[in-house]
């Protein structure tokens, strides 16, 4: 990444501001608290991030430089892409900026560790997340049939990031057209195994009143129900899920 090395500074004097939910994990996870400026309102949402509780002790911002400048930063973390204006105006105003890619692999989740640590000035931050990681590697059981079933029947790619970490639970998700299981493949072809994403399940829509039908229950299916919010962004948190996962097979 050009120019990353000047990101290297003192961990002391660092100011975070991150402008994005999943980026929002990563500074949470590995700064310390006096080097978080602010963090995305969806952070400090119960319903959006399982990380609510750590998140509402820092200002939150409205993804936007203009929101997060209010905070005093002199790094802005976001993922996906911030825009290119966004990384222009902040260096003309002499803020330094690290825009993390969406992982499409678990290896980019681990990278995604290492530059938020090496930003943070001290790279051995993310040794303990990644050496969990590694153990999880190691023991990496024989693969099931399964399927990742969130709110009209959507779920995941067989070569998405979430698909991984399902590989490292033992689950392999199955193929589905268009990226979405019908009542009547689960009625005639249900997988072994059946996640259940819990994500905004209160609310009421047609997505989860989809999921209220009994044909989304499969009899024969082991069903186990997720808590969706990790599955967002499919980061760090999902360490997490593999192990509640494995307990449960």
């Amino acid at each position: 990444m050009p120019g990353f090395a000047s990101l290297l500074v003192a961990s002391a004097a660092v100011r975070v501001a991150s402008l994005n939910m999943c980026s929002d994990e990563y500074l949470l996870l590995l700064a310390r608290p006096q080097e978080i400026a602010s963090v995305s309102r969806l952070s400090r949402d119960p319903a959006d991030s399982s990380l609510w509780r750590l998140g509402q002790r820092f200002p939150g911002n409205r993804g936007n430089l203009e929101s997060a400048l209010k905070t005093r930063p002199n790094l802005l973390i976001t993922m996906g892409g911030g825009g290119k204006s966004t990384a222009l105006i902040a260096g003309k105003m002499g803020l330094r900026t690290l825009d993390l890619p969406f992982p499409s692999t678990i290896q980019d989740v681990a990278n995604g560790m290492t530059l938020v640590a090496q930003a943070l000035g001290d790279e051995r931050r993310a040794l303990p997340w990644k050496a969990r990681l590694a153990r999880l590697q190691r023991s990496a059981p024989a693969t099931r049939d399964a399927i990742f079933l969130g709110a009209g029947g959507n779920s995941v790619g067989v070569q998405s990031v979430e698909a991984g970490w399902m590989r490292l639970a033992g689950l392999k998700q199955r193929s589905l057209p268009g990226g979405r299981a019908s009542l009547e493949m689960l009625a005639t072809r249900p997988p072994a195994v059946l996640l259940r994403s819990a994500y905004r399940r209160s609310e009421r829509s047609l997505g989860q009143t989809w999921l209220e039908h009994p044909l989304a229950s499969p009899k024969s299916s082991k069903i186990v129900t997720v808590d969706g919010r990790p599955w967002t962004c499919a980061g760090p948190l999902m360490l997490g899920e593999v192990d509640r996962l494995r307990s449960q097979m």
